[in-house]
This record gives C-alpha cells, structure tokens and sequence, in this order.
C-alpha cells in the first residue's frame, strides 16, 4: 500500500511522475542509457532543460523580462546568492522576519551587508502577518518568505514595495496558486516541497536585477552567469530537473494554477474544517487569515495526545504528522502533489480519534 506522506520535505511526488522516471531511469527513450548518464550538453537532455524553463514561464506568465535559473545547493545558498548580488549602493535590504526559515535568510543577510528588520513576529510567536511593512529610505530590496513550513502561515497579499525590489522564498508554496509575478523583482525556491525531488533550486529574477551582479563575485554565486548561461554554467541536477520538468507538465495538464489552487484549497478547508469544529480539542495556532494551505500546524491538549496521534496515523498509513521540533505539535503539509484522498483519510482520523478522546 502506497502511503500518505505528509512531510514537510522532501514531499510526496504525483505516482504517474514516479513511473515515468521508473519506465526511463535504464534507458530514456531508447538512447541506450539513462538520462542521467549523458551530457548535460546533449539534444536529450537540452530539451528536458528548455522544457522545464519554459513551463516555469508557462504556468506563472511570466513576462519576458524574466529569466529563469535552476541551480544547485536549495533555497539555503540562496539566502548568502541574494544578498551577494542584490545589496546595492549602502548595501541595506529589508527583511521580514515571519518565522524560522525568514530569520535564516536575515541571520545570512546580516553577515554581507545591513540587514534591517523592517517586521519582526517574535512578539506574536509568529502567528500573524502585517498589513503593511515600512521599508528603510535605502533600501535594496525586501526580502519575504511567502509560506513558512515551520509556522504554518502564508502571505495572501503581498506588500506594495514601490520601486524597492520585493524578492521572495517561495520553497514551500511555489506554483501553489497564481502570482502577481510582475510585484516581484525575484522568487526563489527549493524544488523539494512542490515541484520535484531535491537537489534543484530554481530561481526567477527580473533582468534590471541581474545587472547588480559584480564581476567581483566568484562564479557559481553570480546570477548573471547563470541566466546568460542558461543554467548551464556547470553541470546541472540533471535528474531533480527532469522530474521538476514532469512535475510542471502534470500541472499543466490539470490546467494551470487556477486550478491547482482551487485543488489545494479544497484539500486545506477539509482539515482546517475538522480543526474549527471540534470544539476546542485541536488548536491552529495561526490567525485564520494567515493559514497556510501548504503546512496545517495543530496543538492537541497534551503531548501524550500529539505522540499517540501520530502514532496511530503511521501505523494506518499516514506518515509525517509530527510537527518540528522547534515548535512541537503536529503538521500536515498538504502541497500540490497530496492527492484529495490523502486530506480526506486524514480528516476522517482526525475525526475518530478526537471522537475516541
């Protein structure tokens, strides 16, 4: 029996992507080898990548003053890449600091240039989001991260910045939902939560940005390297790039992200519906206009109540419950590959064993 993997990362993969990797892993398409043996300059795997690129500008319309990279070394390398190419002038960014993946970004941040806080959530233990987010009068750039994995809550509306670039981690939420793709000088995300296995990160960046990067910057840090490269600088991650391209085509097929958001909130409402109604005995933590619908995060009365929880859900097939360990309790990352059968199954023990308490 096939489980149900509601991981926060790597993520559950569509079972379809997994068998066609399957059927070609020994002999893609007759070549005579796998993919994942030839060139990364070979006709095979050129369209694979340009595939995969122009779906990534396909399903978020992307205008033609984007460039999309892939890239290696997750969204982690990304938080020393933006501020490295992006800081400017006084060399100042804005951060805003929603939980324990946005804090990383501006720990990193702060060791290249001025980090300013520009909104810090510790004093509402990061279960809310401002409505407005004052920038500093130099400002190079404000960073976000628009779905925190952790925390459990997402950017619905994204803040007006002006003529200050708005750059975002979307590792957990990236092609989730359509964007307002033009607010944002750059996005960038790790593949393993929504758009594959690990090992690519893919970056968007408006092209007046990637004229910041300084001859300066070793080679592999530099954007503009990889965008006139084509993300073939150096070798790629062949293979995480062939599963994202196959990832994106599944999305595509079920017809665009109009679709996929609708999907995902259907899978989100089941469970955050389970939570509002029963009567108290879980607990989302996250103010109801900030939820995320990637990462449900929910507290029971008592641990021995969370560790039986997810004890049983395992041992039922449902595996990945328990929440991190910075914050306890329990999450369910529903992101766009979860089936709806998946978020039923889960609801419906959500149910029986609150019943059962």
């Amino acid at each position: 029996m096939r489980k149900y993997n509601f991981f926060a990362g790597p993520s559950t993969l569509p079972v379809e992507v997994l068998e066609e990797l399957k059927e070609n892993m020994v002999d893609y398409k007759g070549m005579g080898m796998s993919l994942i043996e030839t060139s990364h300059r070979s006709k095979e795997y050129d369209e694979v990548h340009n595939d995969a690129v122009g779906l990534v500008k396909e399903l978020l319309g992307l205008p033609d003053n984007y460039k999309v990279i892939f890239l290696g070394g997750g969204a982690t390398l990304q938080f020393t890449m933006v501020p490295s190419n992006l800081m400017i002038g006084s060399r100042t960014a804005d951060y805003t600091l929603t939980g324990s993946w946005a804090k990383k970004a501006y720990d990193d941040a702060a060791k290249l240039g001025n980090a300013v806080v520009a909104y810090d959530g510790k004093e509402n233990k990061y279960t809310e989001l401002p409505s407005n987010v004052s920038l500093s009068e130099d400002s190079s750039y404000l960073h976000i991260t628009s779905n925190e994995t952790i925390g459990g809550l997402q950017w619905k509306n994204f803040p007006d910045t002006g003529d200050v670039p708005l750059v975002a981690d979307m590792s957990s939420d990236i092609l989730s939902r359509p964007l307002p793709v033009e607010k944002f000088g750059m996005i960038y995300a790790g593949a393993q939560k929504n758009l594959g296995p690990a090992g690519a990160t893919l970056a968007i960046i408006r092209d007046d940005l990637l004229e910041r990067s300084s001859d300066d910057l070793t080679a592999y840090l530099n954007y503009s390297i990889h965008a006139d490269k084509n993300s073939l600088y150096n070798t790629p991650p062949v293979f995480s790039i062939y599963a994202v391209m196959l990832v994106l085509k599944r999305l595509k097929a079920l017809g665009g992200l109009d679709v996929v958001e609708k999907m995902n909130r259907e899978k989100a409402d089941l469970i955050y519906n389970v939570i509002d109604s029963s009567k108290g005995f879980y607990k989302c933590p996250v103010q109801r206009e900030n939820r995320s619908l990637m990462n449900i995060v929910f507290t029971m009365e008592n641990e021995d109540f969370e560790k039986d929880f997810v004890s049983k859900a395992s041992a039922i097939g449902m595996v990945g419950l328990k929440g991190h360990r910075s914050v306890g309790g329990c999450r369910a990352s529903v992101y766009n590959s979860m089936p709806i059968e998946g978020a039923k199954a889960l609801a419906d023990f959500m149910k029986d064993f609150a019943a059962g308490k």
